[in-house]
């Protein structure tokens, strides 16, 4: 088999499903934008700003994580400040391949310069357009649909749902929520959940990252989740074997094809994974689950979806075919309607990868 080489992988059309706009800021971006409103940074170079995003998050905890988010989301707080990062953002994944994405952000921590909810929904979908008006202009096509999340700690959740369904036929594709699972079932958020299911609408749930099985239980039986954001510890309920052992919530989630958002450099340095070479990824694409793979944090991850790929290469030998059936599961999972999907997977993912493949 040829090797795979990076600036091939950059190439390919790619599907993201789980990216957070404040977590994938350009750091001369963040230094600009925390000049204009005062907000002190760790530094104020660019290169070395990036350096501390990635060291602070190379953590091992969760918590420490999201820490992180406390310099990008501060510069986020006006309607140009925001279409500019949507706009950048935009370009960004398109420069990198990615031919579809979903990204998403919590409006309610964009609020302290008095916009509202719906003005800061409004500048992000703006940005995102712009963006991706630009990118198809440079030859890099990309569609992007909106996720709004909801955060787990507050009590916010029907107020952002509702939100969402308001702004649904407008760049809005879906509702997540996120922020530290320990303490914060999603099950505190069910009015919101079982709103959603009443309006059609989709929505992901952060699940299964730190906390574990009872996370996924209850993001699916109880509250009704359509994807599970990283759902990484449902390897928890797989016993290794000749073959491997799927205790019943585990073969749930396998039977049902719901999906897996998976971020493997994310996974690693929250804990959520011992390393890429372990991470049970490897296992769950070979057991057939509904793997996806995505970026989650490109600013404190140093990475894209591009890099996630080819560490996944490295790590356990996939060819084209592998990183094929990974961005399809993506599009296949997408919050898009069918046909569109379909469009995607037909027109521009197969007939790329069918010239590598042979």
């Amino acid at each position: 088999m040829v090797a795979i080489r990076y600036e091939d992988i950059v190439k390919v059309p790619k599907a993201l499903l789980h990216d957070h706009l404040d977590g994938g800021l350009r750091p001369a971006t963040i230094v600009e934008l925390a000049a204009e409103v005062g907000h002190e940074l760790p530094t104020t170079d660019p290169e070395a700003l990036g350096r501390w995003f990635v060291e602070a998050a190379n953590s091992g905890s969760l918590e420490r994580y999201l820490e992180t988010f406390a310099h990008t989301v501060a510069v986020m707080q006006t309607a140009p400040a925001l279409r500019r990062v949507a706009r950048e953002c935009a370009l960004d994944l398109a420069a990198d391949g990615v031919v579809y994405a979903e990204v998403r952000f919590a409006p309610e921590q964009h609020l302290e310069r008095n916009l509202t909810l719906d003005e800061v929904v409004e500048a992000v979908v703006a940005g995102f357009v712009e963006g991706s008006a630009q990118a198809a202009e440079a030859g890099h096509p990309i569609r992007i649909g909106t996720l709004l999340t909801a955060m787990r700690h507050a009590a916010r959740s029907q107020e952002i749902a509702e939100l969402a369904v308001r702004h649904r036929d407008a760049g809005v594709v879906g509702f997540d929520i996120a922020g530290a699972e320990a303490g914060f079932p999603p099950t505190r958020h069910l009015d919101a959940f079982e709103y959603l299911q009443r309006e059609n609408f989709h929505f992901t749930i952060h699940a299964g990252e730190a906390f574990g099985l009872p996370s996924i239980w209850q993001a699916i039986q109880w509250c009704g989740a359509d994807r599970l954001g990283h759902g990484v510890r449902i390897v928890d309920d797989i016993t290794p074997g000749s073959p491997p052992v799927l205790g019943r919530l585990a073969a749930y989630v396998r039977d049902k094809r719901i999906p897996l958002e998976l971020c493997p450099s994310s996974n690693v340095q929250t804990g959520a994974a011992p390393s890429i070479a372990e991470h049970p990824i490897g296992l769950l694409r070979d057991l057939r689950f509904r793997v996806t793979v995505n970026t989650d944090n490109r600013l404190m991850s140093g990475t894209s979806m591009s890099r996630e790929m080819a560490l996944l290469v490295e790590a356990f030998g996939y060819g084209w075919k592998e990183l094929q059936w990974f961005t399809i599961n993506a599009m296949k999972s997408a919050f898009i309607p069918f046909d569109e999907r379909l469009t995607i997977i037909d027109e521009v993912i197969k007939p790329a990868y069918a010239k590598l493949i042979g």
